[in-house]
This record gives structure tokens, C-alpha cells and sequence, in this order.
């Protein structure tokens, strides 16, 4: 029988040390599955073999356990899961939708260069330049024998007109109310949700493995409110189910920035070093 409580989750990548930003969201989901009388659940999102450590992994368990944290076990890991991704992966495929990409990052590049004013994805990378159709299936299928590498990219243009319009709902952080967000999928382009050694991309595992898990409400940073819009058009397309969603705001550093792994933003391994307390945290992350 499934567990009808409201599910939350918090996700992170063993790819680094977790800073302030990463105890904001844990703190959030886990106060708002307490206060629903809900489930707060672990997902350690390890699909990239080349970033993420074992190290990074158990620092994690460890950070969050200092914070005062609990979690349903056992933790789902998405490493181990590859053949849900690929059964999801071939139902769209089914569809017609997925294609391999043999353009490399250098091919892109200089496709982009060649046309100024070329436009971005949310995140700002250019958007794929090529069409499907610029190789015949004829010629993929022959560069697929030989072994090169690719990537698996969602034909967005038939994807968006299969699904027809969609949106989200977007519970608001400061007002709680609920508002529908249109979804607009087709600003990010032919997303690779694949590639050829990982059956899988972030934006396919998350919306399996919430699909998977039963959770209902998905709180995470604003950064990441536009890529609701891919999630929305793959839970369409594969029949999963639609969380409810909250995108809260950001913590910046002192340079305005979003504290990220990438830019080297002070650890809480670092806080709790110098001697900083959970309660501290609490509070610095806005969540005391």
C-alpha cells in the first residue's frame, strides 16, 4: 500500500562539499514535511561518474546529520537505478523523440561563433545549432557502429507539439499561494537527456526518480525554476506524475553571487571547523 503523506526530497550531487545554499533547501524541505506530518527523503544524485566521490558522498550523510537532520532510508542513489532510466529513455524513444548527437562541444562552438546574435538556453549556454535532419538516420546509425561517442538529445520542436501547452503549479515561497507556471520547453532547445556510456541526464533521472518515490512537493532553489519547464514535458510524455512546486530564493555571497560548489563558496564542513553551530547555520540560512 504507498504512503499517501506528503513526500519531499532534498537531492544533492556528491560532486563537492555542501555550503549554506545546500543547508537552506535540506532545512526548508524538512521543516515543510514536518509541519504537513509528511516524509523527508535523501536522494544522492550520482549519475556522473567523473565528478562524484564516495568521499563527497559521506560528507554529505555527515553534514546533514550535524544539522539535526533525519531522512527515510534506504537513501535512493541514482547510480543504482540506470535501468529505470533506460525503460524511461525507450519509451521516448518509442515516441520518435530522441536522436544521437555526434557534434562536439568544438563543433558547437564554432557553429555559434559563425552566427552572432545565436540565442541561449536559461542558463545561458548556446542552444543546440543544428537541426535533426542534418544527418540522416542512414549516416547515424553507421556512426553508431563504429563506437563514436554521442550524445541522446530530445527533438524538442515534435516533443513540445506532441504534448501541447503545459504548466506547472508553483506553490509562491513568500505568499504560499498556488499559481499555474506555464511550462516553455522549447526555450531550452534539444536538451541531451542521454548519453552513450549514462542512459540518463539530470533532467530524465529527476523526473523518474520523483516519479518513483512518490514525492509530492518539489523545493528547490530558483536557479533551477526554469528547467521545471523540460520536467514538466518529460512527465507529460512518459505519464508520471506532477509535483507540486516551490523555487525558493537564492543565498548570495558578498559579491552577489549564488553560492555554488563551482565558485568555491565556504563549506559547512568549514563552518562547523571554525567552530560555527548548527543553530548558527539555521540562521544564517534563513531558516532559524
Amino acid at each position: 500500500m504507498s504512503d499517501a503523506r506528503p513526500a519531499f526530497r532534498f537531492a544533492p550531487s556528491p560532486n563537492g562539499l555542501l555550503h549554506l545554499g545546500h543547508a537552506r533547501s535540506a532545512l526548508l524541505n524538512d521543516a515543510l514535511a514536518r509541519a504537513s506530518g509528511g516524509r523527508f527523503l535523501l536522494r544522492i544524485e550520482d549519475i556522473d561518474p567523473t565528478r562524484c566521490r564516495p568521499d563527497y558522498e559521506a560528507a554529505i550523510y555527515e553534514d546533514l546529520a550535524w544539522l539535526g537532520l533525519d531522512w527515510e532510508r534506504p537513501v535512493r542513489r541514482q547510480s543504482q537505478h540506470m535501468e529505470a532510466y533506460r525503460a524511461a529513455l525507450a519509451r521516448l524513444d518509442a515516441l520518435g523523440l530522441v536522436y544521437p548527437s555526434f557534434e562536439s562541444r568544438a563543433d558547437i562552438r564554432r557553429a555559434v561563433e559563425a552566427r552572432p546574435g545565436w540565442p541561449v538556453d536559461p542558463d545561458g549556454a548556446p542552444l543546440f545549432p543544428f537541426l535533426r535532419d542534418v544527418m540522416s538516420d542512414d549516416e547515424r546509425e553507421h556512426r553508431l557502429a563504429a563506437g563514436e561517442p554521442y550524445a541522446l538529445r530530445l527533438d524538442m520542436a515534435r516533443a513540445a507539439a506532441l504534448a501541447g501547452p503545459l504548466a506547472w503549479r508553483e506553490i509562491e515561497e513568500t505568499a504560499g499561494t498556488a499559481v499555474d507556471s506555464p511550462a516553455d520547453p522549447c526555450a531550452w532547445g534539444d536538451v541531451v537527456i542521454a548519453r552513450k556510456e549514462v542512459p540518463t541526464s539530470y533532467h530524465l533521472a529527476v523526473v523518474v526518480d520523483d516519479a518513483l518515490q512518490g514525492i509530492t512537493h518539489v523545493v528547490r532553489g530558483a536557479d533551477l525554476k526554469a528547467a521545471t519547464s523540460v520536467h514538466r514535458l518529460l512527465q507529460h510524455l512518459l505519464g508520471l506524475p506532477a509535483p507540486l512546486y516551490t523555487h525558493h530564493a537564492l543565498l548570495l555571497d558578498a559579491q552577489g553571487r549564488k553560492l555554488s560548489k563551482s565558485i568555491g563558496s565556504q563549506s559547512l564542513r568549514d563552518l562547523r571547523a571554525s567552530g560555527v553551530t548548527p543553530a548558527q547555520v539555521r540562521d544564517l540560512a534563513g531558516c532559524a
